[in-house]
């Protein structure tokens, strides 16, 4: 792309439906997003890639849910990588864009000898946090490790917990920016089947003539859901990730039949809640002894951010730990 043109669909979640088909969906372009998640940590190429996939995957969820405050996708697995982690924080005002975060932890001899395709045993699980916040119960759905991918683990989790056809359909990798360096960007896609509910029995005249309706309801549904797979499966990935292509010219490019209805866009930034005080609030809950194994040789106890590598040091006095002995 050519000098002084702004992109301006970078960073971004856009949210339609397919209003004749019951298909709601979103789109979304990654940029500098990945670019802040990824320079904390100096992570080897399959390791960013799987981050950059958890991230594409989590603003993509996290726009579909009516969230008052964090989404989070976890994986857990005793493979070389022990764990992926992405949050979503909602925006807290109308208009302010929504926070991501993501870091990854892994066996990094492990990589330097042997590097798996996906990178996990499939002996762990995959997870959906949702926190809505204070005065709430946070739920938890988790479904086993399948497929070979996130997306495949993503699709599974909302079929057999929420019951919901999903289909997700993304794009990453290291491209060359108008600076001469390789960053990275992405794209993804994300359709989803709305649950309907049947005819009420009740509301016919003739049970034979309601069950023949409901049949061709839900012939129809499905014709309608396997037309819009169809469609999706002609996008290309250099069209997901261009940031000369718009994203709701591409939607019209893909739907344009399928009386679509695009609405309001959502900006994604690098975002991070950890302070010092959650870091006090972390530590509230060791003994005196365990913090004394903290303690530092400069009489500090320190702490750093898995997320953005932020790094703390408390005064022992301050964590409550009151005889001051320092390391033997």
């Amino acid at each position: 792309m050519a000098n002084g043109i702004q992109i301006v669909w970078d960073d971004t979640v856009l949210p339609f439906q397919l209003e004749a088909s019951d298909v709601r969906g979103r789109i979304v372009r990654v940029n500098s997003v990945l670019d802040d998640v990824l320079k904390q940590h100096d992570y080897p190429p399959l390791v960013q890639e799987l981050i950059t996939e958890i991230v594409v995957l989590t603003a993509l969820i996290g726009q579909t849910i009516k969230l008052r405050w964090k989404l989070s996708l976890q994986v857990q697995a005793k493979g070389s990588i022990k764990m992926i982690a992405a949050d979503y924080f909602a925006p807290q005002e109308c208009g302010e864009p929504a926070r991501i975060r993501s870091y990854a932890s892994f066996d990094r001899k492990a990589y330097e000898t042997n590097t798996p395709k996906f990178g996990f045993d499939n002996t762990g699980y995959f997870a959906v946090l949702i926190d809505q916040g204070e005065g709430t119960t946070p739920y938890q759905g988790i479904t086993p490790l399948s497929g070979g991918s996130l997306r495949a683990c993503a699709e599974t989790y909302f079929y057999q917990s929420e019951q919901l056809k999903t289909k997700f359909l993304l794009s990453f990798g290291e491209v060359q920016d108008l600076k001469p360096a390789l960053k990275w960007r992405a794209g993804g896609i994300m359709l989803q089947y709305l649950p309907q509910e049947n005819p009420k029995q009740n509301e016919c005249n003739e049970s034979g003539v309601c069950e023949a309706k409901i049949n061709l309801l839900e012939q129809k549904r499905v014709d309608d859901w396997n037309r819009a797979n169809l469609l999706l499966g002609t996008v290309t990935d250099i069209e997901l990730v261009n940031p000369s292509i718009a994203l709701n010219e591409l939607l019209y490019q893909l739907f344009a039949e399928e009386q679509l209805c695009i609405f309001d866009p959502q900006a994604i930034r690098f975002g991070c809640t950890c302070s010092e005080e959650r870091v006090r609030n972390s530590l509230s809950i060791y003994s005196q002894n365990e913090i004394a194994k903290m303690i530092t040789a400069d009489n500090r106890v320190t702490a750093d951010c898995q997320f953005c590598g932020a790094h703390y040091e408390l005064d022992p006095l301050s964590l409550g730990f009151e005889a001051v002995t320092g390391k033997e």
